[in-house]
């Protein structure tokens, strides 16, 4: 695992460990200790009184008996969970420790194939919340939606449970079961839904025409292969002759920083503001721009499609080429993960994810919380979803083939525009 590699992670592929939000940018500083050594006075944080945790510590060792026999707690456990505690302390999801067996499945998420049920999660108000279910995973066939608010796993309350627990304890061996407790709005009593752990790939990007006219690119993350799929999409709507586009990235968690500047390059002037990094008043702030790789053509008529799983990296994009004049935004508001997280070494199998800024779109906006709110809100229901509608990706091929977006109708059950 690299050392202080940065991330903006927020949501997680569950059966996973956090791949939502992701990673980004990444160039490797001081190698992390192996050990930490609290005892000598040099290494004493100041101002801290340290003696109730060695007192706690001495206490515990000489009373603490274990309810069963088979209990067992080593004192590296022990180290390890004082760190956990640490992090914690800071009341923000997405910093966290992870102890040698969640690093290991970070890297494994990181490479983009793991064990697990294939679960987008986020958090919202402190509880663990289903973004979207993965294409062509376990949970997308239980029937695992958008919204669903997950109380339980296998009977294990997740009030209180950080994102990376929770990861820990859907995650398993290939074939075994996990029992999630789901609430889900609409339905009056709380759904118990056993899911079979599988080996999860990833997908990156898939592309299609719709009529003659319009090419879409759905792209389900910006990990590893993205920027590669992502130009080889772009480089066959380029030969195609065609100039209306739409970019997908409903249910995005996001990826690595370089891949969202990276293809924004691609659609925008050089020099061009992408996000900045800001670290608050006493750093300065880091902004990253395009490179002068622009291929698009004054001529392309963008539409891009968003919706509450489109996360981090998903929304740097989309608010870019949003706020750049290049595309307009349909769909629904987007997650609102606006934080970024570094990942840090602190022993060779051991690492610590740490909140050390916060994303601004191109006009200085901070995303975190509100979200982006699209140019056209259209929602796509359930219902829609069982009968193959997709009224979101209609409203983009409107869009495109008539330079106006449609006027959004009024729904007989809400004062709030839709589009039918």
């Amino acid at each position: 695992m690299r050392s202080d590699q940065k991330l903006t992670l927020s949501l997680a592929l569950v059966a996973l460990l956090a791949f939502g939000g992701g990673f980004f940018a990444g160039t490797s500083h001081n190698q992390a200790q192996s050990s930490l050594v609290l005892t000598g006075p040099e290494n004493m944080p100041s101002g801290v009184d340290m003696a109730p945790v060695w007192k706690a510590w001495r206490l515990l060792d000489e009373k603490y008996v274990a309810a069963t026999t088979t209990a067992t707690t080593t004192k590296q456990d022990r180290v390890w969970g004082m760190i956990s505690g640490l992090a914690a302390a800071y009341g923000d999801p997405y910093t966290t420790f992870m102890p040698p067996l969640e690093a290991e499945g970070f890297n494994q998420e990181i490479q983009g194939s793991f064990g697990g049920v294939g679960i987008e999660l986020g958090m919202r108000e402190g509880i663990l919340t289903v973004i979207a279910p993965v294409k062509g995973t376990p949970a997308e066939a239980a029937g695992i939606k958008t919204g669903d608010l997950i109380l339980e796993v296998d009977g294990k309350p997740t009030q209180n449970m950080s994102i990376d627990e929770a990861i820990h304890f859907i995650r398993g061996e290939v074939g075994t079961e996990v029992v999630l407790t789901l609430a889900r709005e609409g339905e009056k009593e709380f759904l118990k839904i056993p899911l079979k752990r599988a080996i999860i790939d990833v997908p990156t990007l898939e592309t299609k025409r719709v009529g003659d006219d319009v090419f879409d690119i759905a792209l389900y993350n910006f990990g590893g292969t993205a920027v590669r799929e992502m130009r080889g999409a772009l480089r066959t709507f380029v030969a195609s002759g065609q100039t209306k586009l739409v970019i997908d990235l409903r249910g995005n968690p996001g990826g690595y920083l370089e891949s969202a500047v990276e293809v924004a390059s691609w659609f925008l002037p050089a020099g061009k503001t992408v996000v900045t990094e800001d670290y608050g008043p006493n750093k300065d702030p880091i902004v990253h721009r395009t490179n002068g790789n622009n291929v698009s053509k004054s001529s392309w008529r963008i539409a891009i499609l968003v919706d509450g799983g489109s996360a981090s990296a998903a929304e740097i994009l989309a608010g870019a080429l949003r706020e750049q004049g290049k595309a307009v935004l349909i769909g629904e508001k987007t997650f609102g993960k606006g934080s970024v997280q570094e990942l840090i070494d602190i022993t060779p199998n051991t690492s610590l994810k740490v909140t050390v800024a916060r994303w601004l779109t191109p006009n200085g906006v901070s995303i975190s919380h509100s979200g982006l709110v699209p140019d056209l809100t259209v929602t796509r229901t359930a219902d829609d979803v069982v009968n193959k509608r997709d009224p979101q990706l209609d409203a983009a091929v409107e869009y495109l083939r008539t330079g106006v977006l449609p006027k959004p109708a009024l729904s007989a059950t809400s004062t709030k525009p839709v589009v039918q």
